[in-house]
C-alpha cells in the first residue's frame, strides 16, 4: 500500500512539473503584436530632476470600425526616486503632446487639438484637475516654451500665404512679398491681392479670375507655380510659413505675434525673458522654395531688434539648443545639399565676435541639451547600429558616449544630476528609465511593454563584421530562427534599410516587430548595413556617391555569404526585401544576382528619369549624383544607376508594394517597374494599399502596417518549399 501511494506522489510531482514546463514555454512573436507597442516620447524633466513627464503612444481600437486601429497620444507623470508605477495624466481622443515643465516644475504646458487645430494648454501637477485651454489661436499653437521666469510661453503657428496677405497683424500695411511668386505674367505679384470682383465665368478678366479661384477653393481644379509642389502625401499649392507667438502663462490671455511677413521663423528658443533666438531668412528676395540656407537670429519679445547672429550663403546653420542662462547657443554648420556630417558649433552670445568652438564629432547629433552648470553638452546619435547618447566637455571639447550601441535613446532629458531617457533594445522595444549621469546602472520605471512581452520568445541578433574593397568595415547582423537547432536548414531573408542615409542595428525600433516575426515564422534574416548608411562618419556617408546599386549591393551580399557560410541557411530558399532605398536596393540586386528564390520590395525608386519629376526628395539627384537629368554626364550615370534598366534579368517571383499618396518616391515608379516585368512575362505581383504615404510602415494605418507585412511573408510561403 505504502509503495502504491508513493507511485501516486511521484506520478502527481511529475505531472505538476510538465504542467510547470508548459506553462513556462514562451509564445512566438505574432503579427498582431504591432497593436500591443507603446512607445515613449518627449520625456521632460522638472529642474530638480525629481518628476518626468512624457508622452506614451498607443495604438487602440477604432471606434466605428473593430478591424481598424488608430493611434493614441497621451501625457503620464513618473517621480524618478520612487518606486511607483507612472501615471496617465491626460485622456480623451484628442490625444495630448509635447509637454514642457513651467520653471518652477507646478505647471505643464502641452498641445492638444481642438477643433482641426492644435492649441496650448495648461495643467496643474500637484492640484490635478482638467486641462485649461491657454490659446484659441486661429492658425493653431505648436512648440510651447517657458520663458525663464515661467511668465510666458511662446509657441509657433503655421500660416497659408493668402492667410497673411489678409493678415493685419503678421502682416502691417497688407503689403506683398518683396520676393517674386514665380507666377508667369504677374511680376509685382498681383496675383495675391485680395480679388473682390463677383465671380463671373462670362464677366471680365477679373470677373472670370474670381470665378477661377473658386474653383480652386472648391477643389476643381490645382493650379502649381511652386518649385517643391509634392508634400509627402499630395500635390500641393500651398505655401505656408511659420510665425512665432508669445503668450502670458494664465488663461483668458491674448497671444503677441513678435514675428511678420513674408517669412518663416522656426526652432525658437528664450535666451532671457525678454529676447528669443530662431532660424529664418528675413529679407531674402528668392522664392522660399530656392532658399535652402538657414541662418539664426535674436528678436525682441515685443518684436523689435531683429539681430542677425549667423549666417553665410549656402551654408545652413541650424539652432539646436540655448544655455540655462541664455550665454551661448549650440548650432549645427553644414553646406547646402551636401551629403555630409553637419559640424556641432557651440557660438558665445557675450562675445559674438569671437570663433565658435567645435565639437570634432563624426557622426549626427540630435536632440541636443546644455547641463545645468553649463559645463557639458548632452546630445543623441545615430551609431554603428544604435542610438546612443553623448556628452561633450564645454571646456576640453572631448566626446564620451554614454550608453551602447546595442540600445536606442529614443529621448531623453537631464537635470540635477538625473537622466530619464526612453530606451529601445531588442528585448524591449519601449520603456522609461532613470539614472545618474553615469548611465552604468539605469532603473526601469515603466512596463508598458514589458508585461506582455515577458512570455514572448524572443530571437537575439549575432553582429559580425568584414571589410570592403574600399577599406571600409560594415556591420552585420544575424537573427536566427526561434527553436533554431544546429543540423537543421532554414530559410534565410536578407533585409535591406532604407535612406541610403540611415541604418539598422539592434538600437532601431522600426524594424522590431518584423525581424521577431519573421524569426518566429521559421525565418533567418540578415541585415546589414552597407556603405553610404548613416552612423558609421562622413567617409562612409559619401562612400555610395554615384554608386547606388553594385557597391552597395556588393556589401549586402557579402554580408549573405557569410551567414550562409555558417551552415544553417537553405541556399535553395533565399528571400529579399526592403523599402524605399532599400526597394531600389532589391530590385537591383535581383536584377544581377540570381540566388533569391523570390523578393518583395516596397515604396521603391527605380526609374531615375521620373523620379526627378514626380518625388518630393528629388534634391536627393543632385545631392547623391552631381548634376540633373537633362545634363549629358548626369545623365548617363542615372542610366546606368536605375534598375529598370536590367528589368530584364529579373526571373524570380517579384512582389511590389507601393502607397496611393506616396509623392516621396512616387507611385509611377512602382506602375513602370511591375508593367514592365508584366509586358516582358515575369512572375510579378502588384499590390496599392489605398491613401498610403511612404511612411506607412511606420506610422500609417495600423491594418495597412499589419497588411504589408503579411502580403509579403504569404508571398514568401508560396516558394518557401525545401
Amino acid at each position: 500500500m505504502k509503495k502504491i501511494k508513493n507511485k501516486v506522489l511521484i506520478m502527481l510531482l511529475l505531472s505538476a512539473t510538465v504542467i510547470g514546463h508548459s506553462q513556462e514555454k514562451k509564445e512566438p512573436i505574432k503579427v498582431t503584436d504591432i497593436l500591443k507597442i507603446k512607445t515613449v516620447g518627449d520625456v521632460e524633466l522638472t529642474k530638480d530632476g525629481k518628476i518626468a513627464v512624457f508622452t506614451v503612444k498607443s495604438i487602440i481600437k477604432n471606434a466605428e470600425n473593430p478591424l481598424d486601429f488608430d493611434y493614441d497620444t497621451q501625457l503620464w507623470l513618473a517621480k524618478t526616486a520612487e518606486n511607483t508605477a507612472p501615471r496617465q495624466l491626460t485622456f480623451g481622443k484628442e490625444g495630448s503632446s509635447s509637454p514642457v515643465f513651467s520653471p518652477d516644475g507646478k505647471q505643464i504646458a502641452f498641445t492638444r487639438s481642438v477643433k482641426g487645430k492644435s492649441q496650448l494648454f495648461l495643467l496643474q501637477v500637484d492640484e490635478g484637475g482638467e486641462p485649461v485651454q491657454l490659446t484659441e489661436n486661429k492658425y493653431g499653437a505648436a512648440n510651447p516654451k517657458w520663458s525663464p521666469d515661467g511668465k510666458q510661453l511662446l509657441f509657433t503657428a503655421g500660416l497659408l500665404i493668402n492667410e497673411i496677405v489678409k493678415d493685419s497683424v503678421i502682416n502691417p500695411g497688407k503689403k506683398l512679398p518683396v520676393w517674386n511668386f514665380e507666377k508667369p505674367g504677374f511680376a509685382d505679384n498681383q496675383n495675391l491681392k485680395i480679388n473682390k470682383t463677383k465671380a463671373d465665368p462670362d464677366g471680365n478678366l477679373e470677373a472670370i479670375r474670381a470665378y477661377l479661384e473658386n474653383n480652386e477653393k472648391d477643389k476643381k481644379a490645382k493650379v502649381i507655380d511652386k518649385l517643391q509642389f509634392q508634400t509627402e502625401t499630395t500635390l500641393s499649392s500651398e505655401l505656408r510659413f511659420t510665425h512665432i507667438y508669445t503668450i502670458d502663462a494664465k488663461p483668458g490671455s491674448k497671444e503677441n505675434a513678435i514675428t511678420k511677413g513674408f517669412y518663416s521663423y522656426t526652432n525658437p528658443y528664450f535666451i532671457s525673458n525678454t529676447k528669443i533666438a530662431f532660424n529664418g531668412n528675413i529679407n531674402e528676395q528668392r522664392h522660399p522654395d530656392r532658399v535652402l540656407e538657414s541662418r539664426i537670429y535674436t528678436i525682441n519679445t515685443d518684436g523689435t531688434n531683429v539681430t542677425e547672429l549667423l549666417g553665410a550663403e549656402n551654408i545652413v546653420f541650424q539652432l539646436l539648443a540655448v544655455s540655462p542662462s541664455g550665454k551661448q547657443l549650440a548650432y549645427q554648420e553644414s553646406i547646402i545639399n551636401n551629403l555630409s556630417v553637419p559640424v556641432l558649433k557651440i557660438f558665445n552670445l557675450d562675445r559674438p565676435l569671437e570663433k565658435s568652438k567645435v565639437i570634432d564629432y563624426d557622426r549626427n547629433n540630435n536632440n541636443v541639451r546644455f547641463s545645468k552648470d553649463e559645463k557639458q553638452l548632452y546630445f543623441t546619435s545615430s551609431s554603428n547600429g544604435g542610438y546612443v547618447l553623448v556628452s561633450a566637455s564645454l571646456n576640453t571639447l572631448k566626446v564620451e558616449t554614454l550608453t551602447s550601441v546595442d540600445q536606442g535613446i529614443t529621448d531623453y532629458d537631464i537635470n540635477n544630476g538625473i537622466v530619464a531617457f526612453a530606451k529601445t533594445d531588442v528585448k524591449n522595444p519601449s520603456e522609461l528609465y532613470v539614472s545618474d549621469l553615469k548611465l552604468k546602472n539605469p532603473k526601469l520605471i515603466s512596463d508598458f511593454n514589458a508585461n506582455w512581452l515577458k512570455n514572448k520568445e524572443i530571437s537575439f541578433p549575432e553582429k559580425g563584421t568584414f571589410t570592403n574593397e574600399k577599406g571600409l568595415e560594415v556591420e552585420y547582423w544575424i537573427v536566427k530562427p526561434i527553436h533554431f537547432e544546429q543540423g537543421k536548414k532554414y530559410p534565410l531573408l536578407t533585409e535591406i534599410h532604407g535612406g541610403p542615409a540611415s541604418m539598422f542595428g539592434p538600437g532601431d525600433v522600426s524594424m522590431w516587430l518584423e525581424y521577431q516575426f519573421f524569426a518566429a515564422q521559421g525565418y533567418g534574416i540578415v541585415y546589414s548595413n552597407p556603405r553610404g548608411s548613416s552612423g558609421y562618419g562622413e567617409k562612409f556617408l559619401r562612400s555610395n556617391i554615384n554608386d547606388w546599386g553594385t557597391g552597395p549591393a556588393s556589401d549586402v551580399i557579402t554580408a549573405l555569404d557569410k551567414t550562409i557560410a555558417q551552415g544553417w541557411a537553405d541556399t535553395g530558399r533565399l528571400f529579399i526585401t526592403g523599402g524605399s532605398y532599400a526597394g531600389y536596393l532589391t530590385t537591383w540586386i535581383i536584377s544581377h544576382d540570381q540566388r533569391f528564390k523570390a523578393a518583395s520590395s516596397q515604396r521603391g525608386v527605380y526609374d531615375f528619369s521620373t523620379f526627378f519629376g514626380e518625388a518630393n526628395v528629388w534634391r536627393m539627384i543632385p545631392r547623391y549624383f552631381g548634376g540633373y537629368p537633362w545634363e549629358e554626364q548626369t545623365r548617363a550615370i542615372l542610366e546606368r544607376e536605375s534598375p529598370i534598366n536590367y528589368v530584364q534579368n529579373i526571373n524570380i517571383p517579384f512582389l511590389i508594394i507601393h502607397g496611393d499618396n506616396d509623392h516621396r518616391t512616387g507611385v509611377t515608379q512602382g506602375e513602370m517597374l511591375y508593367k514592365s516585368l508584366k509586358v516582358l512575362g515575369k512572375p510579378v505581383e502588384y499590390v496599392r494599399q489605398p491613401g498610403a504615404s511612404h511612411e506607412i510602415t511606420r506610422s500609417g494605418d495600423n491594418r495597412q502596417r499589419i497588411d504589408q507585412l503579411l502580403r509579403t511573408f504569404e508571398f514568401f510561403e508560396r516558394f518557401n518549399q525545401k
